[in-house]
């Protein structure tokens, strides 16, 4: 630093501008970085995203419809089955056959996720092999 001695009065006043080479520098390094990681980020894995499709499926008279109420209450049919136990049973029964009936899940939007994934569960204990959920297709607009 250097210090004047002896100035006159004109040139005491001290200077009010900010110095804005600092702002610019760090603005600078911040877009740079800013354009090398954003095309990273975005592009980093190709994932092909499926997309929605209405599929019409038949309902054979051998495909076994499995319901879970809002209360999470099983029903085959329109039995109630009582515990996992008792629909794990049932359905080993249903997975020695040849060729292995299709389990069609439907439920209810109103209830939680642990009855279907009790129904999942017996499923997968029993070795049922194919499981299908059934849903209410989307509304279409102007149709």
């Amino acid at each position: 630093m250097a210090m004047n001695v002896g100035a006159s009065d004109d040139e005491e006043e001290a200077i009010s501008t900010i110095n804005t080479t600092p702002l610019v520098d760090v603005m600078l390094v911040l877009l740079i970085i800013f354009l090398i990681t954003v095309p990273v980020v975005r592009n980093s894995i190709a994932v092909q995203l499926p997309k929605e499709r209405n599929e019409i499926r038949e309902t054979k008279p051998e495909n076994i419809e499995i319901s879970v109420d809002a209360s999470d209450r099983i029903y085959w049919n329109d039995l109630r089955i009582q515990t996992t136990n008792a629909l794990i049973e049932r359905l080993k029964k249903i997975a020695v056959l040849v060729p292995q009936p299709e389990v069609q899940i439907r439920g209810d939007a109103r209830g939680n996720y642990e009855g279907v994934g009790r129904v999942i569960y017996a499923c997968q204990r029993a070795g049922i092999a194919k499981i299908a959920f059934v849903l209410e297709p989307p509304v279409r607009n102007g149709g």
